[in-house]
């Protein structure tokens, strides 16, 4: 499990990580998963992610905490491309997909990819 002293701002209560919306937890268990499966080590994740943070800072993000997992999908988004798993070209097509996906999904329904979400 991540130790919350080796992510700089993770949002954390007593009990551990915390999340406002379902997407946060996601990114957040995509983040572990690449890491356990050696993708990136700790201090490489803190240093992308502190780099996330300060690029927004200095864009204006007032830095309230509610924009904290932006940064975090970011770095992840930034390793991933970086490391060679997924480049811009497609992360953007999956981003698209999933826009897409998220207009046809009823408020409050899992949103699932679908082929033609693709096109």
């Amino acid at each position: 499990m991540i130790d919350p002293a080796a992510v700089p701002g993770l949002p954390c209560d007593g009990e551990g990580p915390v999340f406002r919306e379902p997407w946060e937890a996601q990114a957040f268990a995509m983040a572990l998963a690449l890491h356990a499966r050696g993708l990136f080590t700790w201090p490489e994740w803190a240093a992308t992610l502190g780099a996330e943070i300060k690029r927004a800072q200095a864009a204006g993000d007032p830095d309230t905490g509610e924009t904290y997992y932006r940064h975090w999908l970011n770095a992840l988004e930034r390793l991933v491309a970086e490391k060679g798993v997924a480049d811009a070209k497609t992360l953007a097509r999956y981003y698209n997909a999933w826009d897409h996906a998220a207009d046809r999904t009823p408020h409050g329904a899992p949103i699932e990819l679908r082929p033609d979400d693709f096109e």
